[in-house]
């Protein structure tokens, strides 16, 4: 501070001298502080000026919205700090007397600390995130989360407020503190759940392990669609329009299979058996062909017909081929049954069925499987 006083008085060493001149009939101490406050004034002006000319210009050349937004934001307060700066710097300097020099200093300083605080309060009260991805409607835990945020940030703010101006006038702040843990305490243990669901559901939409619209399967065997993510529970909706509610404290702590991740397409399996003898070739082609035709079935990757055993009674295929999303599974499957088992009718491809055999010996009854 002493640096700053000596650099001041250089600076203002002329003015002073035309002051004292001019305004003889002035008491000097008066025209001293008069000097020093018109000083900061034009020092608050050149600092407003630079905001404007300077920051300004090169937030302009950014991409981002969000720099913009702070140096509009910090131009008035700093504006008005270094104003403030002027009387505060000539109280302390003349030493008034007590409890004078008190009042005035700590009243300045709690002009400056609301200065700043109320400022930052509506600034972040009404800050609009400009993030599409996150805000959407299919991210409606994105949305909640930013403003559950933003209200404890105001609220943050709000008592370091408080507890700056408190400070300022010397009030001693243990029996707050003292309160403020008890009370503390008191809603940690009423809210366990409460906190316990909210912060599953932080983790849920950081770890982005599902989202709005993807098919789960829980790991006690429920699948559908996600239709809400909040902060206290996830919504599921199954294929009979049931909708199932879970604690978000449970599905951050589940095992969860995503069907439409980490892309949305799906492979459906569809097995079926021939008759030992048939053409496997042709049944390989056919089983292609039938799912070419189908206009729900994705065209790449390319379908494929896979042997995976010889069964007792049959050669067993399984008909691989994707969909563009989980939830065309049952539709989709339900379709190509019906294409195979008309196709191959027409091609009299047999779809043996297990059957056994009983031969009478000798009186004796043998069993045997064919």
């Amino acid at each position: 501070m002493e640096h700053v006083n000596q650099q001041i008085q250089i600076y203002l060493e002329k003015p002073l001298l035309f002051l004292h001149k001019h305004l003889h009939f002035l008491d000097e101490a008066y025209v001293d502080a008069m000097v020093i406050i018109l000083g900061y004034i034009i020092l608050a002006k050149i600092a407003g000026l630079f905001i404007d000319k300077a920051l300004k210009r090169l937030a302009s050349l950014t991409q981002i919205a969000f720099d913009d937004q702070l140096i509009a934001f910090i131009h008035r307060p700093v504006v008005l700090t270094i104003m403030f700066l002027g009387p505060l710097h000539v109280a302390v300097s003349t030493h008034l007397p007590s409890p004078w020099d008190f009042i005035v200093t700590n009243t300045i300083k709690t002009m400056i600390i609301l200065v700043w605080w109320l400022p930052t309060a509506h600034f972040i009260a009404t800050f609009r995130f400009k993030a599409p991805h996150l805000l959407s409607e299919r991210a409606k835990i994105g949305r909640e989360v930013f403003l559950l945020f933003r209200n404890m940030l105001r609220i943050l703010i709000m008592v370091a407020g408080i507890i700056a101006i408190l400070m300022v006038w010397n009030v001693s702040l243990t029996p707050l503190f003292a309160s403020a843990g008890i009370a503390g305490i008191a809603v940690a243990l009423a809210a366990k759940d409460s906190l316990a669901n909210f912060f599953g559901g932080i983790s849920i939409f950081m770890d982005k392990s599902y989202k709005v619209g993807d098919y789960i399967i829980l790991d006690s065997g429920e699948r559908g669609e996600v239709v809400d993510i909040g902060i206290r529970s996830t919504r599921i909706k199954t294929r009979d329009d049931v909708l199932i509610t879970i604690p978000n404290s449970i599905m951050a702590n589940a095992k969860i299979i995503n069907e439409s991740a980490p892309v949305p397409r799906f492979r459906i399996r569809v097995p079926v058996g021939v008759a030992y003898g048939t053409d496997l070739k042709m049944v390989s082609e056919l089983l292609v062909d039938i799912a070419l035709k189908d206009p729900d079935v994705a065209r790449s990757p390319r379908p494929r017909a896979r042997i995976r055993r010889f069964g007792d009674s049959s050669i067993d295929f399984e008909l691989l081929c994707w969909v563009n999303e989980p939830g065309l599974k049952g539709r989709v499957t339900h379709q190509l049954l019906m294409a195979i088992d008309r196709d191959f009718k027409e091609r009299g491809v047999e779809i043996p069925f297990p059957q056994r055999d009983i031969h009478l010996r000798d009186g004796q009854l043998d069993k045997s499987g064919v």
